[in-house]
């Protein structure tokens, strides 16, 4: 497993870590199997884990807090997130701060992760949802510095609105921000243009999420899938987006190197960036966590390779959280 400094802070974290979405309660998921799949990614070397508070309503923090508890003699660095307040997804600049992060919920969702997670302090706590018409309010900023004065958590960041890639620049300058959770696939390379630039400039994490774009990146999706009801992946892969989503993966497949899978593939793509620090796949099953973390082997993609897939590029017209 390779490894990159995770911005300013410092750490060496390994470049393809772990997201804890999906063990939260995704439909199909089995806790058995997703603490199986969580202990052979610890014994392969991955050592970044991003959770969150409102995945399963604790759970997922829970689940892992179990884990973590028997490893307290490994560096593994936890990240998690505090949900909004209103519980609206994705943050809206109508929005205010007192109904999203007033100071108290932000203290509080701390804690509480602190107690699920079984942990003294946070390594990485993030919001988990942003807009940057709070960037200069600065009951958010008092927050963020009394929890790290306080050692509850060691470092802070956001996680920025799907395809929102901009709106979160000014919060990078206020110099409090020490990571910046984005999404970066082959589709959604937007973040390139300046969000990446400005990290680099101030030293700044970039976690990469979504790396298979919830699933049509894997290359195994049909255009007859259906979810359980109550399936997030329903409101993603609405009848009305599906279609579109999987002509744009068909157009892919060309571009997919022998012997290589549109998975691997979707991989190696996020870490041919060096901007990337760490990439969080959703892993819920021990052959996806050895198929994901096999990327981190150092070869590179050829740049034919990625000239190819640099035409891939999808500016999406619509949203969903």
């Amino acid at each position: 497993m390779k490894t990159r400094i995770f911005g300013r802070l410092g750490w060496p974290v390994s470049e393809v870590g772990y997201g804890l979405w999906g063990v939260g309660g995704w439909t199909g998921s089995d806790d058995d199997e997703s603490t199986a799949a969580l202990e052979r990614s610890i014994a392969l070397g991955c050592t970044f884990f991003d959770t969150a508070l409102a995945y399963g309503n604790g759970k997922s923090e829970q689940l892992f807090g179990r884990v973590l508890a028997r490893h307290r003699d490994r560096k593994l660095v936890v990240a998690t997130k505090i949900p909004p307040k209103n519980l609206k997804w994705p943050a809206r600049p109508e929005y205010s701060l007192a109904e999203v992060f007033p100071a108290d919920h932000m203290r509080h969702s701390t804690e509480t992760s602190l107690k699920n997670l079984g942990l003294d302090a946070i390594d990485l706590q993030q919001c988990h949802v942003w807009t940057d018409t709070w960037a200069t309010d600065d009951r958010w900023q008092r927050t963020v510095d009394d929890l790290k004065r306080e050692g509850l958590i060691r470092g802070f960041g956001i996680s920025l609105n799907r395809w929102e890639p901009t709106n979160g620049l000014m919060a990078l300058r206020t110099r409090l921000i020490d990571s910046v959770q984005v999404v970066y696939n082959i589709f959604d390379q937007n973040p390139e243009d300046e969000l990446f630039p400005a990290c680099r400039e101030l030293n700044i994490a970039v976690i990469a999420r979504v790396p298979f774009d919830e699933g049509s990146l894997t290359g195994t999706m049909t255009r007859d899938m259906t979810w359980p009801e109550g399936d997030w992946r329903n409101l993603y892969f609405s009848p009305d987006k599906l279609g579109d989503i999987l002509d744009h993966v068909d157009r892919l497949r060309p571009d997919v190197p022998k012997g290589m899978s549109m998975s691997e593939l979707a991989m190696r793509f996020i870490l041919a960036c060096p901007d990337v620090s760490t990439i969080i796949p959703g892993m819920r099953r021990v052959k996806h966590v050895e198929a994901n973390l096999s990327a981190s082997d150092g070869r590179p993609l050829s740049a034919d390779v990625l000239g190819r897939l640099r035409q891939h590029r999808w500016q999406r017209t619509y949203n969903v959280p």
